[in-house]
């Protein structure tokens, strides 16, 4: 064991297995200390409260939630027993300062099963610590300890775990990687465009995107891409984020016309809506431009590192062939994935990466834009961080109530050391406040229940939902399409040659190569898909009476526990399996559907790329718009691995995807994260509906 390098990120594990996130990993003991099993979707505790706590309050009376005592999860027993005896420190029961260390180790263990890479020293004393002088005794037990250093006193002690500064603790071997990361993005930004553009023709394409409309912040962007090696655009919904880099990437092209462009996502959902969304606003731009950018390629992140497992076949020894990446959804990069980027990018490719600050962090360990986005590191990347805060889609209440949960412009976004969200001082105040103004006509609803059972009125609306999409299923006309041409993949896109097959579809029936594929009706098929994004449920939960898991069972029944094809047709599926190949990504959404007597799940089309294509590279095909699919695939369920219903999502999956309305349950909890609300709230295009219990403390908690 190196007592030096902390817990590594749990391995990918398949779905429905221990680590997978909906399954935490339980620790192995032995050996280097387990890295954070991605923690499970669930960021609010659906702990069932006493039949006292379920009735009614009194109208604005807090519902009290109680404190159990915190018990050391087995991941920290086992490093409060090891890292004294391995770092060469007295045993953890030996002395007051020991145990005081193994009050930290216990909380930083828990930390990282959350997927914190930190505790914080200046702000309230964390569950299992005793907060008796906090933190004052834990500082002087650190000083005096070697499990611990300075971060100005790195060489002194190579072997101790921990590193602390004035207010923050870590471990050591996320502190380098996190430290790196954030230094060479850093980097990227301070250094300028190689070669440097001139001057007149970058005041000429800054004057163009004015004469578009552009404010003065979204045309300090566009001067940022001209100028920098990486540039961060922030902005929350409606401040014209797309518009923006549109211009960005026109404006660069037209003065680099063999710039190699790649446009990628976190999630396969993020990346098509990228890629929909720039194509969508291009046509803004002159014709060349918008055909140029049209044709970029789009992938996810993953994909573009041309990952196997945890291991990236990109990397420093085999680069990626760009000059510029686009990085969208940044919110959900965690730290694992940024550095294994740039270890992959070429020092004179830039970086525009574009993301909202005020959304929920990635599933996995370090939080990259958040660090991003505190104040000291705004600072040290300057002129190339734009946040742009002018919103021009009104999206009425829904908007106003999340401007309240951003934080302002310069301000802190998370409590230092802690990954918690932070609002301003009466922001709970006045969120209740505007849920209680709302009226009939707004685009937001509150609607408050018991916690006990499901609220009736959301699981009304999923069921229109869900008869709607079986009606829209069962109207399609498959005509004589026979049930033997379907492989792993096959296009309906209405300008795809009849017959055409997936290369990898079976071709066990030697009439299949032969069969005819009538186009079975774009209208239909694109009234469904059009169905699948007019509404969803979602909630922070899984588990628990307000979790996925009991709307699922609510809306399918017995049909919930059974196989795909026992669901009814319609129904949304989850992919929960990456088939880089076909352009399917984990997390993409299809419907299930039946053709010739067969279930099968259509999902909508790829995105850009040909199969095995490496992402900017230059060979035949590598940008050309024949790659494009944009018409409707099918898949055997067989295909998808465990996929499940998606009627109802947790707010975590949902991120990178937009809705027509939202419904949001939002159960009593003692650890409320403002995030959870802006994110579940903003996936909303029209409508939401706000669901909490009767009286929602955790607002007036803020």
């Amino acid at each position: 064991m190196t007592p030096a390098n902390p817990p590594k990120p749990g391995r990918q594990a398949k779905p429905g297995k221990p680590g997978h996130p909906d399954h935490p990993a339980k620790p192995v003991l032995g050996g280097d200390p387990p890295g954070p099993p991605n923690p499970p979707d669930p960021v609010v505790s659906s702990k069932p409260m006493s039949p006292h706590d379920q009735a009614d309050p009194e109208p604005g009376k807090a519902i009290p939630i109680p404190h159990p005592p915190v018990a050391p999860s087995p991941l920290a027993q086992a490093l409060i027993e090891a890292l004294p005896r391995l770092c060469g420190g007295d045993s953890p029961d030996g002395s007051p300062t020991n145990a005081i260390l193994a009050e930290l180790i216990g909380a930083m263990a828990a930390a990282l099963e959350q997927g914190e890479l930190e505790l914080a020293l200046d702000g309230p004393a964390p569950a299992g610590i005793d907060p008796q002088g906090w933190p004052e005794r834990q500082r002087l037990a650190l000083a005096a300890s070697p499990l611990a250093v300075r971060d100005s006193e790195l060489e002194r002690l190579p072997e101790a775990p921990l590193v602390w500064s004035g207010r923050r603790l870590r471990w050591r071997r996320w502190h380098l990687q996190l430290e790196t990361c954030l230094g060479q993005l850093t980097a990227r930004a301070r250094a300028a465009v190689s070669p440097p553009l001139e001057a007149a023709a970058m005041d000429q394409a800054v004057a163009s995107a004015a004469a578009q409309g552009l404010d003065p912040q979204q045309q300090q962007a566009v001067a940022a891409l001209l100028r920098h090696g990486l540039v961060l655009l922030g902005g929350g919904p409606g401040t014209g984020k797309t518009s923006t880099v549109v211009q960005m990437l026109g404006a660069l092209l037209a003065l680099r016309p063999q710039l190699r462009l790649h446009l990628a996502a976190p999630t396969g959902k993020a990346a098509a809506r990228l890629r929909s969304t720039l194509q969508e606003g291009s046509q803004r731009l002159a014709r060349p431009l918008a055909e140029r950018l049209g044709q970029a390629p789009c992938t996810t992140l993953h994909r573009l590192l041309e990952s196997s497992g945890d291991r990236f076949g990109r990397n420093r020894r085999h680069p990626l062939a760009l000059d510029l990446l686009v990085v969208d959804e940044l919110s959900m990069v965690d730290l694992p994935l940024m550095a294994a980027l740039l270890e992959a990018l070429p020092d004179a490719c830039q970086l525009l990466l574009v993301g909202d600050p005020a959304q929920l962090p990635p599933v996995g360990p370090g939080a990259v834009l958040q660090e991003l986005s505190q104040p000291g590191r705004l600072d040290a990347l300057g002129e190339a961080t734009i946040e742009l805060t002018t919103t021009y889609r009104n999206n009425g209440a829904i908007a106003a109530f999340a401007a309240l949960l951003r934080p302002g412009t310069g301000e802190a976004l998370l409590r230092p050391g802690t990954g918690e969200a932070m609002l301003r001082p009466g922001t709970g105040e006045a969120l209740l406040a505007h849920l209680g103004s709302l009226s009939s006509e707004d685009n937001l609803i509150w609607q408050r229940h018991p916690p006990g059972r499901l609220p009736a009125a959301a699981l009304d609306r999923l069921r229109r939902h869900q008869q709607r999409l079986q009606e829209l299923a069962e109207a399609i006309d498959w005509g004589t399409w026979s049930a033997g041409t379907v492989g792993v993949g096959d296009s309906l896109a209405s300008g795809a040659p009849k017959g055409e097959r997936s290369p990898n579809a079976p071709r066990a029936d030697p009439r299949s190569a032969e069969d005819s594929v009538p186009d079975p009706g774009p209208d239909a098929i694109a009234a469904l898909l059009a169905e699948l994004e007019s509404c969803v449920l979602l909630s922070p939960v899984r588990q628990g009476a307000w979790g996925v898991e009991a709307v699922q069972r609510q809306l399918l029944g017995e049909a919930a526990g059974k196989a795909i094809q026992h669901w009814p047709l319609g129904t949304p599926v989850l992919c929960q399996r990456n088939l880089a190949e076909e352009g399917l990504a984990n997390g993409d959404i299809g419907v299930l559907v039946e053709r010739s007597g067969e279930r099968l799940v259509l999902f909508p089309g790829s995105l850009t790329g040909p199969a095995g294509a490496a992402p900017g590279a230059k060979g035949p095909g590598a940008s050309s718009p024949a790659n494009v699919s944009p018409g409707a695939r099918l898949f055997h369920p067989a295909r998808l691995g465990a996929a499940e219903p998606a009627l109802a999502l947790t707010i975590h999956k949902s991120q990178g995807s937009q809705y027509q309305e939202v419904v949001l349950l939002v159960p009593q909890t003692r650890h409320w994260d403002p995030r959870l609300l802006y994110t579940g709230l903003t996936r909303a295009r029209e409508r939401a509906w706000l669901i909490t219990t009767n009286a929602p403390s955790w607002l007036v908690a803020h």
